[in-house]
């Protein structure tokens, strides 16, 4: 999943793609670099970021979903927990709802997936991107999650959507220490357990900064490192700045059997 963010402040590339055009040429370069899906988001969920109203959102997000949706044929989601914004978007060609508040944040949203039958991504997050990191607790990070996949998979279905359009993020970086990150990192195959398929988003973060001890470290060969170790456990989606170089890392790791058919 290739990230586009129609951003003014994303902690890695905000600004970059601001402009539509920017971020369309962008998105259709990700899909000529082999992403099978394009993830556009407007609205920076970095730690502590100011949120906007719903009309600036589709300002900056309709143009490039619309523009995507008629010149490739690669799916595309919408990153929004705004029940509008997925709808409008949906509207304009998008099949995807990724919401990092897991269909929780607003009321609509969970009607709109219903009704328009697009595949959602849920996403699990400690607090907002106001608090998430103000002192995130766990008694058991990995356990902690799984129970809430768990339960917001049951309370989906049971509220009408389809389970073989559900999928399932831990959230990296979402109200997560870096001690955190990691225990997730190398346990996410536990979440195979919930059937159904699971997205991951490491590409980039800070916690990388951490672990090489260098904030100002380029970060693509660590979320390549992670990437790799995320195909052994069979994660099916991995969200990345960097489609190119992950996918070339992919296609020669399995090619060299690192990646094991279950």
């Amino acid at each position: 999943m290739g990230i586009i963010n129609v951003t003014p402040d994303s902690f890695s590339d905000g600004g970059q793609y601001l402009d539509p055009a920017a971020a369309i040429d962008w998105g259709l370069r990700l899909a000529d670099q082999g992403a099978d899906l394009l993830d556009v988001g407007g609205e920076s969920t970095r730690p502590y970021s100011a949120s906007i109203s719903a009309a600036e959102e589709l300002r900056r997000v309709l143009p490039v979903v619309q523009a995507l949706c008629e010149q490739t044929r690669v799916p595309v989601s919408i990153d929004t927990s705004k029940a509008l914004v997925a709808a409008e978007a949906i509207a304009a060609g998008a099949e995807i709802i990724n919401d990092v508040t897991g269909l929780e944040g607003d009321p609509g949203m969970l009607r709109v997936a219903r009704e328009t039958g697009a595949a959602v991504c849920v996403m699990h997050m400690q607090g907002t991107p106001q608090t998430m990191q103000d002192d995130p607790r766990y008694e058991d990070v990995v356990q902690d999650i799984f129970e809430y996949l768990r339960q917001r998979r049951d309370a989906l279905i049971a509220d009408g959507l389809d389970a073989q359009r559900i999928c399932l993020d831990p959230g990296i970086g979402f109200g997560k220490t870096h001690e955190h990150n990691l225990t997730l990192l190398a346990h996410c195959g536990r979440y195979h357990e919930l059937g159904c398929p699971l997205l991951v988003g490491p590409s980039r973060k800070g916690f990388i900064g951490k672990v090489l001890d260098d904030k100002q470290a380029d970060r693509t060969a660590a979320t390549i490192g992670i990437a790799l170790a995320l195909a052994r456990q069979g994660i099916q989606i991995l969200r990345v700045h960097d489609v190119l170089p992950v996918r070339q890392a992919l296609l020669l790791f399995d090619a060299a059997g690192g990646i094991v058919a279950e």
